[in-house]
């Protein structure tokens, strides 16, 4: 059989998982603090033409011909370009300035990691996501708070009643990893740590490289449109190549069908 038929099948289906990926991006221009995505291709196994003989005489062949079986992917990465900073003015808001994560601790106990966004509090007054997981360390602002305010240092400053006097209710901490390319991708924002990323490094805020954070502000998605749009129709030119490919494969082998002794 033509090895060009095959070949060129690995090329169309790997490029429909580029357009499925620019597909998700573009769904999610206007998500927050979302991170775009990006296939990593990789050549196939080769293939010693020579066969096995060769292997055993390679004194007979002079040069050995290596064939390779077409492409694959490798991993899709997300880029943790930071997003354009949006003032909402909404106390609940709030994003990271450079590098950092907040950490998170979902429902069935382990941990996670999120850019910021939206916050709420919870049925026992601790500060959550809007999905209800709540932040670490665990900030306690209780459900008679007036006004709360996150400092840049992370700093949760809390009063009680318009007149009061506004308390320290805790400090929250922003952790990095040596690999962020390396997180694995849970939806609603959220990351969890793999061997490729590492462990969590934890630190405060402003200092060791990491962040700040930025209360009232809400980090746009990194979705370059004009990017996408550009990939896109590589993708698509790429996709329509392959598809050529296995047009004249095809014309060979009903041209060697129809061959007459």
């Amino acid at each position: 059989m033509n090895d060009s038929l095959y070949i060129a099948a690995t090329g169309m289906h790997m490029q429909q998982k580029g357009v499925d990926t620019i597909s998700n991006n573009l769904a999610n221009v206007n998500t927050t603090g979302f991170k775009k995505g990006r296939v990593s291709f990789e050549d196939l196994v080769y293939r010693d033409m020579a066969g096995a003989a060769a292997a055993l005489d390679s004194a007979s062949v002079p040069q050995r011909l290596w064939q390779g079986s077409g492409v694959g992917m490798s991993a899709i990465v997300k880029s943790f370009i930071a997003g354009e900073l949006k003032k909402t003015d909404s106390p609940m808001d709030l994003a990271i300035q450079g590098e950092g994560f907040i950490e998170v601790v979902t429902q069935d106990g382990s941990p996670a990691f999120t850019r910021g966004g939206t916050l709420t509090i919870d049925k026992d007054g601790y500060l959550a996501t809007t999905g209800g997981h709540v932040l670490k360390p665990s900030i306690h602002v209780g459900n008679d708070a007036r006004t709360i305010v996150i400092e840049a240092d992370g700093r949760v400053m809390v009063r009680t009643s318009d007149n009061g006097q506004a308390l320290e209710a805790g400090r929250l901490e922003l952790v990095r990893f040596a690999d962020t390319s390396g997180l694995a991708a849970l939806g609603g924002n959220m990351y969890k740590a793999t061997e490729r990323s590492g462990d969590p490094i934890s630190g405060r805020p402003g200092e060791d490289m990491i962040g700040t954070f930025v209360q009232g502000s809400l980090e746009a998605s990194n979705v370059n449109l004009v990017e996408e749009m550009v990939s896109l129709i590589v993708a698509q030119r790429a996709y329509e190549s392959s598809v050529k490919v296995l047009q004249a494969s095809d014309e060979m082998l009903a041209m060697s069908n129809n061959l007459r002794k």
